[in-house]
């Protein structure tokens, strides 16, 4: 007998949407039978992944979002409910990242990657647990109306790496975030856990690995390569389902062992 995850019924908010993991988490949430609604800053890619998701009998809608101010994560979850209904599934996938030693970091550097990162995540969450309380503060006695929120992190949030320290800070601090809102938002029905991805090969690094320093990077790696996009498909899947109802405050690493 097979094993079946269906999200059927369920709208997913995935931020972040526009390209890299968060293109992919949007698609197999789709496969998977959710609603998605694609959060980014920019449009024209997000319409073109809408197509690409309807065009293999998905269900997508496409809204403009700006992690970094909060009137437009307000504007965007309100839009999205209006659009396509109750949230029940954030990932939460905005993410930015600078390449510099610490001694080189300024202050507009700081803020652009924990901006995002650490406090635009947060709001994001903030906002979307706001409205699945309010629902489930209003539920009939018996009916289940909790959620799941997937804060993705990273691998660099619990092994420091060189050269990406701020980045690797701002994801520490998204790995504590989600510990918090697991043990405060668990009474009611949300399950907030955590995903750190490894070393993922996507369109925004892909041609890293084919260079010197990068080819050196994956020699250094447990298993001497680098993940690919849908490697997390069944994680994220899992994690957004019914049957992750036990699975709360949990940080999970698909990294192939490398921060071991």
């Amino acid at each position: 007998m097979a094993y079946c995850l269906d999200l059927s019924g369920r709208i997913a908010l995935v931020t972040g949407a526009s390209g890299g993991l968060g293109a992919q988490f949007a698609c197999t949430l789709a496969r998977a039978g959710a609603a998605v609604v694609l959060a980014s800053r920019r449009m024209e890619r997000l319409k073109d992944l809408r197509a690409r998701i309807e065009g293999e009998g998905g269900d997508a809608h496409v809204v403009e979002l700006d992690v970094t101010d909060i009137d437009s994560i307000r504007a965007a979850v309100a839009h999205a409910e209006t659009e396509m209904g109750s949230i029940d599934i954030l990932v939460n996938n905005s993410g930015v990242s600078t390449t510099q030693r610490l001694l080189d970091v300024r202050e507009e550097d700081y803020d652009f990657i924990f901006d995002t990162n650490t406090k635009g995540a947060f709001f994001v969450a903030q906002e979307v647990a706001r409205r699945m309380i309010a629902r489930s503060r209003g539920a009939a006695p018996g009916s289940f109306t909790g959620g799941r929120i997937i804060n993705v992190a990273s691998m660099a949030g619990l092994k420091v790496l060189p050269q990406i320290g701020a980045y690797c800070m701002s994801k520490a601090a998204v790995v504590h975030m989600t510990r918090a809102m697991a043990l405060e938002w668990g009474r009611y029905g949300i399950n907030v856990n955590a995903l750190c991805p490894g070393y993922i090969d996507t369109e925004i690094n892909h041609h890293h690995w084919q260079t010197e320093q990068g080819q050196k990077l994956v020699s250094m790696l447990p298993r001497k390569r680098v993940g690919q996009p849908q490697d997390l498909d069944a994680l994220i899947v899992m994690l957004a389902s019914d049957q992750s109802h036990f699975i709360n405050g949990s940080v999970i690493a698909a990294d192939d062992g490398f921060a071991l």
